[in-house]
């Protein structure tokens, strides 16, 4: 390791990085933002004359624009939730397989850096509103995904560094935030033991969270997190930085939801895509800990890559109630303030752009009814649910449009946020005692994030109240917030058969795309946890809750919110007697050990996984061995078919989607060929490690738009033929006929969750590339590391401007071999009549090293063979 700028140093017995010593010499560092800071102690850590070179920390020490520098980036952590983490490691036991054909000893293969799993995903809300619903749906989570935790659990055991928490205990980042992360990290490393700023990755777009106490990490997809586990570096540009100052007190009432929805209306309305955002200013002293991370939680729907919340004494304190050993908080805060990490109160960042938010003029708000950007006061609800509804009237004796059919009190969003827990908790406690009850046709839930939440609750006097109302805990898991809400009430399914109406939810999640929720719910909101039992109480988001009543009490008298709502002082006063210390150290005492069912579950301790040849759970991976998509020296796209024509926003949501597997369509097909039943099809997410469902549920999204096609859902128009086809069936049409195929699409193409099925799923249907508007940050990415060529039209054009319906071929003449990152490539359009257009693009290839892993047909061949030259064997 390389210390070009002489910035090794000593520090209370431990090594360190020196940033006093970076900023004597360029003054721009004690001025850029405090997460910068933290990427340039990073690479000064790992600087090694190759990956990362003295032009690389001089270009980043120097304040260079985001985009213009390449860095590589060592996360010092990895998190997974086991949706997308499963994948991950499914690909390091098919590496294993590889290494032991090749003679090496499969067992030395390990994580790089520390990993954590926590299994949170797989949890489907079947049972709800009753006492017994947790124990039920654990119970039937475990039947259901036998073969995934067993495999699991073989992990837990062959892999050195990595940690599983079994299912049962928490939200993956709720589990972060409370007991994994470090804040700074403590390495013994064969020179002695190091400090460093704590940094992470995670396979989900909600990692940002950790931001919130001053770690920096982002959510990425799973192939990227493989190649960290494997050693190897995030290559990237250095992303632009934008400076949000806050200013002004919270008003009285207003939650943290509250202030994130708006938020999320702001910043996508201002344009932050993947930027890093940073906090400063007065609000930002003013906010507890809990609203930070609630803040920072969703980043993605910012669209940013980062919401950092520099470390100051509330942190501390945050730290020490979720259990943290005194002496490293103590050392936390030593190494911080030395090394010019430390939140200052008047420090304003150096950032490439910069806006003001104020907190003073906040009001209640509600996010809908499709985007979590869409932040609507709380007043204008019934206008907005009824602009929804459209002409649509529909109603029965059951069920009328606008009526809540989901409830549900999930998310580590918010139930990692006592004030807002506590708020909801009080507010159902005062619906009670004024008589009020939940009508029937309302599916209501709780899936808090932390056993700890419970425990609170609990000792304030408020569970049995939430209870009581119908929110029983339905199990400790994502739940509702990730599309395993369960079906709703059996009347109401039956009722909506008979004669559909506009349902709607009402959640305090992050995420509220169409079609996520449920199938036969059509409007989502999404709404601070008090919000959420007054619209369970209400019935319908027709209503004006700040006008209207919520119910009328045992005596037919209106109660309105206001009378439901408690005070600040109400709420300070509980969180101050019952959110406690002794709770936390409870709950993760031993947290990794498990349930009985998970002690009880049978895993080998071989070093390399025993894989079932008729499993439909569990398959060894195709990537290593796949074909190349592109020739040696062939143009890169040869009148390539466009399989899929889309609008804007699709989300990966719609390419890969992760709820339960319809009883139609080719991944069912394929199911019931292995001879299973439909009630046993399970979700696309339980089956991630089956790569055969999982291409065929690729573009399933049943509220995904073809513009080729005459249908929703996943289908297409096979040309010439002119037939509708399943996206599968009409993918293998096309490719035995050798035709290139495209995905030709809009703005924010793969918006939403870090799902590298999405990636995965495009390369395994053959298409080699996707031209769109514009791209979100992770899918981007995710496409480049499956091999997939990923091209943005140049500004001004479009799929509607050119015309593109379907019958066109695109072609992009260029061999891969001469294409270079982020060059302008052209384009040719030919027309069904024989006529061509020419056209720009942009290559969306960002960096040289990406451009490696594309001419290497993905990262997990790259990774493979940078593996194999190590050990001196040929690929």
């Amino acid at each position: 390791m390389r210390d070009s700028f002489g910035t090794r140093a000593s520090f209370e017995g431990h090594h360190i990085v020196d940033l006093g010593a970076m900023a004597r010499r360029f003054p721009k560092v004690a001025t850029r933002p405090v997460s910068s800071r933290i990427l340039l102690e990073n690479l000064l850590r790992h600087e090694n004359g190759t990956s990362v070179t003295s032009a690389d920390i001089e270009a980043v020490a120097s304040g260079r624009a985001g985009g213009d520098v390449e860095i590589a980036f060592h996360p010092g952590r990895v998190v997974m939730q086991d949706y997308a983490g499963l994948p991950v490691l499914l690909d390091l036991a098919g590496l294993r397989d590889a290494a032991a054909v090749r003679g090496l000893d499969p067992a030395r293969l390990h994580p790089a850096v520390p990993s954590a799993l926590v299994v949170d995903h797989s949890l489907i809300a079947e049972a709800a509103g009753r006492a017994d619903a947790a124990a039920l749906n654990l119970a039937q989570e475990f039947d259901a995904n036998t073969e995934r935790f067993a495999f699991l659990k073989w992990a837990q055991r062959a892999f050195d560094g990595l940690r599983v928490v079994p299912p049962g205990k928490g939200i993956v980042h709720q589990v972060h935030i409370e007991h994994l992360a470090e804040v700074v990290s403590e390495r013994s490393r064969p020179d002695g033991v190091w400090l460093h700023p704590d940094t992470v990755i995670g396979t989900d777009s909600h990692t940002p969270m950790v931001n919130g106490l001053g770690v920096v990490g982002w959510g990425v997809g799973g192939i990227e997190a493989e190649a960290v586990l494997l050693g190897e570096a995030v290559s990237m540009q250095l992303p632009p930085t934008v400076g949000i100052r806050l200013e002004g007190d919270v008003p009285t009432g207003i939650l943290a939801t509250d202030i994130v929805l708006a938020l999320a209306e702001r910043l996508r309305r201002h344009g932050v895509v993947g930027a890093m955002l940073e906090f400063y200013g007065p609000g930002v002293a003013a906010l507890a800990v809990a609203d930070r991370v609630t803040i920072a939680n969703m980043t993605p729907e910012f669209g940013a890559t980062c919401s950092f919340f520099p470390t100051d004494s509330r942190t501390l304190d945050y730290l020490r109630l979720t259990g943290r050993d005194e002496r490293r908080v103590g050392c936390i805060e030593a190494y911080l303030r030395h090394n010019r990490l430390w939140f200052e109160p008047d420090f304003v960042p150096d950032t490439d752009d910069r806006l003001t938010f104020r907190l003073d003029g906040l009001r209640r708000v509600v996010s809908g009814p499709s985007r979590p950007e869409q932040a609507r006061d709380l007043a204008d609800m019934p206008a907005v649910a009824a602009a929804a509804i459209g002409a649509q009237r529909t109603e029965s004796t059951v069920l009328r449009d606008g009526d809540i059919a989901i409830a549900a009190i999930t998310s580590c969003t918010n139930t990692s946020n006592p004030s807002a827990m506590m708020a909801a908790g009080l507010l159902a406690r005062r619906a009670r005692q004024r008589g009020l009850a939940v009508p029937a046709h309302v599916k209501t839930s709780f899936a808090p994030g932390s056993q700890v939440v419970t425990d609170y609750l609990d000792a304030a006097g408020c569970l049995d109240h939430l209870a009581a109302l119908g929110f029983q805990v339905v199990g400790y898991a994502c739940a509702t917030c990730v599309g395993n809400g369960g079906g709703l009430k059996p009347h109401i399914e039956a009722a909506y058969d008979a004669a559909p109406a506009h349902l709607v939810s009402v959640l305090s999640g992050n995420r509220n795309f169409e079609g996520r929720i449920h199938a036969k719910v059509r409007s989502n909101f999404l709404a601070s946890p008090p919000l959420v039992v007054a619209y369970a109480l209400a019935g319908t988001v027709l209503v004006d809750l700040t006008r209207d009543p919520v119910g009328h009490d045992r005596e037919g008298r209106p109660v309105l919110l206001d009378d439901l709502w408690p005070s600040a002082a109400e709420i300070d006063a509980a969180l101050t007697e019952h959110v406690t210390r002794q709770p936390f150290e409870r709950r993760y005492a031993g947290i990794e050990e498990g349930t009985p069912d998970w002690q009880n579950l049978a895993a080998t301790e071989d070093a390399c996984f025993p894989w079932h040849p008729d499993s439909s759970f569990l398959r060894s991976p195709p990537f290593f061995d796949l074909p190349p998509l592109f020739a040696p020296g062939a143009p890169v796209l040869r009148a390539a078919r466009p399989l899929l024509v889309l609008g804007d926003m699709v989300t990966t949501d719609h390419i890969s989607p992760v709820g339960q597997i319809a009883a139609w369509g080719p991944a069912a097909g394929y199911l019931r060929e292995q001879g299973i039943a439909p009630s046993a099809f399970n979700a696309y997410g339980a089956r991630r490690g089956a790569h055969e469902v999982m291409v065929r549920g690729t573009f399933a999204g049943t509220r995904l738009r073809n513009e080729l096609a005459d249908r929703g859902g996943g289908f297409t128009r096979l040309l010439p033929e002119d037939v509708t086809l399943d996206i599968f069936a009409a993918s293998r049409a096309c490719l035995d006929r050798n035709e290139d195929l495209i995905v030709v699409a809009g703005k924010m193409y793969g918006a939403g969750s870090a799902r590298d099925w999405a990636s995965k799923g495009t390369r395994l249907l053959g298409i080699k590339a996707v031209l769109a508007e514009s791209f979100e940050r992770i899918h981007r990415a995710n496409l480049v590391r499956m091999g997939v060529l990923p091209l943005e039209f140049a500004e001004g054009v479009d799929r509607l401007m050119l015309g593109i319906g379907g019958r066109e071929r695109l072609s992009l003449a260029t061999p891969l071999a001469d294409l270079v990152p982020r060059q302008n490539v052209p384009m040719l359009l030919h027309r069904a009549d024989g006529s061509t257009i020419g056209f720009s693009a942009r290559l969306r290839v960002d960096t040289a090293v990406e451009m490696d892993y594309l001419k290497a047909g993905g990262i997990l061949p790259y990774v493979a063979h940078r593996l194999w030259e190590r050990a001196g064997l040929a690929a």
